[in-house]
């Protein structure tokens, strides 16, 4: 799901970058600021030391090109996707002696003002907080409560990947990026595209394929779904927009509003949509899915049936 040199390094070139996004028309800019480097504990190249000592990390054991090294720096590249809920944004994350690194796409969520969570309150049935005044505050939507529930979504979609990464190394059913880290409401994960150009691998969307590769895609798909289902979890929001294609392999992406379909009431209905969305894109281009027989297997296999 990477692509790099033979010594582990990563460049840039110029050249256009993509990423997944629910809109066709965001909008890109280009890097950050650097931060001032008068500052004498930045570190003379890139923008800041990485965070990883201070983070939240992913699942062991950890992919070979994650550099987890203290003495590493990150180095903004740019932004690789506006969102209506976040931002996500394209780091750099090398070792200056070696020139070893990684290129990890940065998540990071909006803050209260700034956020537009349209869609809370149906994703977020099923999911508790202990104490009773944060639950006021997420209930009643007030600034403190926003910053709660974007907490939430940034927790949730690191917590799912981890889960959905370890089940995927063992079984090879499911795919997804592997989260690097957790701070707050950034997620950092694996960076899915061109490691030397930050081309980002194609949506499923974008995709145009033959009968033959196709079906495959469509295998894929069940086995993900089956996964999940099995995991008694639905994606929330599974659509063509938020799956990437990557050397012929699905990967599942966009994962904060998964849902326990247990606690959830309306857990059923979100396995049938996520169903239905993906169903309908592979039956317009000529597959003939069967997304009712798929649903009915799903609920059985999640135990809502």
């Amino acid at each position: 799901m990477r692509e790099h040199d033979s010594n582990g390094s990563a460049t840039m070139r110029r050249g256009r970058r993509k990423f997944d996004d629910d809109d066709s028309d965001f909008l890109k800019r280009g890097r950050l600021e650097p931060a001032l480097k008068e500052d004498p504990d930045l570190p003379e190249v890139g923008d800041r030391w990485s965070s990883w000592d201070g983070a939240l990390h992913g699942p062991e054991p950890r992919p070979d090109w994650l550099r987890a090294e203290h003495g590493a720096v990150d180095t903004e590249l740019g932004i690789l996707k506006t969102g209506k809920e976040a931002d996500v944004f394209l780091v750099r994350r090398w070792l200056q002696a070696t020139g070893q690194s990684s290129m990890i796409a940065a998540k990071r969520y909006r803050d209260g003002e700034h956020r537009m969570f349209h869609r809370d309150a149906g994703y977020l049935e099923g999911r508790r907080v202990r104490r009773s005044r944060e639950m006021r505050a997420m209930t009643n939507r007030t600034a403190f409560g926003k910053e709660l529930i974007a907490g939430q979504w940034a927790a949730a979609e690191f917590d799912a990947l981890g889960r959905l990464w370890e089940i995927g190394q063992e079984s090879g059913l499911v795919c997804v990026p592997y989260p690097v880290q957790l701070i707050g409401t950034e997620v950092m994960l694996e960076f899915i595209g061109d490691w030397e150009t930050g081309e980002a691998a194609p949506r499923l969307a974008q995709v145009r394929s033959g009968a033959a590769e196709l079906e495959d895609l469509w295998r894929q798909m069940v086995d993900a779904l089956s996964v999940l289902a099995r995991a008694q979890v639905a994606h929330g929001d599974l659509s063509p927009y938020n799956t990437l294609v990557h050397h012929g392999r699905l990967i599942l992406i966009d994962l904060p509003q998964i849902v326990d379909v247990v606690a959830n009431p309306r857990g059923a209905e979100f396995i049938a949509r996520d169903v239905t969305n993906v169903a309908n894109w592979f039956r317009a281009r000529g597959l003939p899915v069967d997304s009712d027989e798929l649903t009915d297997r799903l609920l059985f296999e999640a135990g809502l049936r």
